[in-house]
């Protein structure tokens, strides 16, 4: 039997940071992508899950410059916007790959929704940049207009920021379960999903926020109940002292040795800081495995080649 596995690609898999957002460098990238993962993954049932920062941030710029013309659109549609355009590049990519090596196996996208709590904390304290930038006088006036938390980012200008909360659930986890246990390479919780809340009268509705899509991959790998849990970004292994004359790739870290590493400032909130949380997560809950590692790797990583393993106590 093929073991069962969530892989969450970086953001570098679809665009580099110094790379125009063209879909002909998305194409490119997700092609390079595809054969990597393509060569991985005959022994495996795969979800695949993705980033969408960059595209919703460019979204939201393009919408800002058309404002007067089209009205702007709330976060919760813009990344279903691009769950679906992600989704349509990565599978066209996988399915393409499959056609030119003769595989017989099939992908699908899902737009998925992700539930929050209402009363998750970050809904009090907004920290995630979102958008385009602004003077301090159209910041002022955007919060004035829209109820929109404005805060000044690194001397470049002001920028929107909307809450980070916590994932509790996927609404499509059943149909995402039953096409992977049938082998269908499935694309979802792409940017961690489109953040929605259920109401008393159990409704769903749609809510301005972003989650981060380890956590989010991290949660749904733990509903599918997965073998195997794969974290893909731009280094080989996981650091210590990264960046630093003293800097030491780890092989294999336990669950209480990388909490130890994350309390001692190893690994920052920015970067690498939530791909271990995440590892923990799954690994706490599943006494199952993590792997971190780059794209170029990934096959190795597999094997036990390659990678840092995030493992149980």
């Amino acid at each position: 039997m093929k073991k069962n596995a969530v892989i969450a690609i970086g953001g570098n898999a679809i665009q580099g940071p110094k790379e125009l957002p063209t879909a002909e460098v998305m194409r490119k990238n997700l092609w390079t992508t595809s054969s990597y993962l393509s060569d991985a993954l005959d022994d495996l049932n795969v979800v695949i899950t993705h980033g969408n920062g960059p595209q919703v941030g460019n979204l939201l710029v393009q919408q800002d410059h058309a404002k007067e013309v089209i009205p702007p659109l709330p976060l919760d549609i813009n990344d279903a916007y691009t769950q679906g355009m992600l989704g349509y590049l990565i599978v066209q990519s996988f399915e393409n790959q499959f056609i030119k090596r003769g595989l017989p196996r099939k992908c699908s996208a899902i737009v998925t929704q992700v539930v929050v709590d209402p009363n998750d904390r970050a809904f009090k304290n907004p920290t995630k940049p979102v958008g385009p930038f602004y003077s301090k006088e159209g910041a002022e006036k955007l919060a004035r207009k829209k109820g929109w938390n404005m805060k000044e980012d690194s001397g470049r200008g002001y920028r929107r920021v909307v809450p980070s909360p916590q994932p509790l659930d996927v609404i499509e986890k059943e149909l995402v379960k039953k096409l992977m246990e049938d082998g269908v390479i499935t694309v979802t919780v792409g940017g961690g999903g489109i953040p929605v809340m259920r109401m008393k009268d159990g409704t769903i509705e749609g809510v301005e926020a972003v989650i981060d899509k380890d956590r989010a991959s991290s949660l749904l790998a733990r509903i599918l109940d997965v073998d195997i849990f794969v974290i893909l970004t731009g280094v080989e292994k996981v650091y210590l002292d990264f960046g630093k004359p003293t800097q030491q790739a780890i092989d294999k870290m336990t669950v209480s040795e990388a909490n130890s590493f994350m309390n001692e400032g190893h690994f920052p909130v920015g970067s690498m800081g939530p791909k271990i949380e995440s590892a923990i997560s799954f690994v706490k809950a599943t006494n199952r495995r993590c792997i971190i590692t780059s794209l170029e790797k990934v096959a190795e990583a597999l094997e036990g080649k390659s990678g840092t393993f995030v493992v149980p106590d």
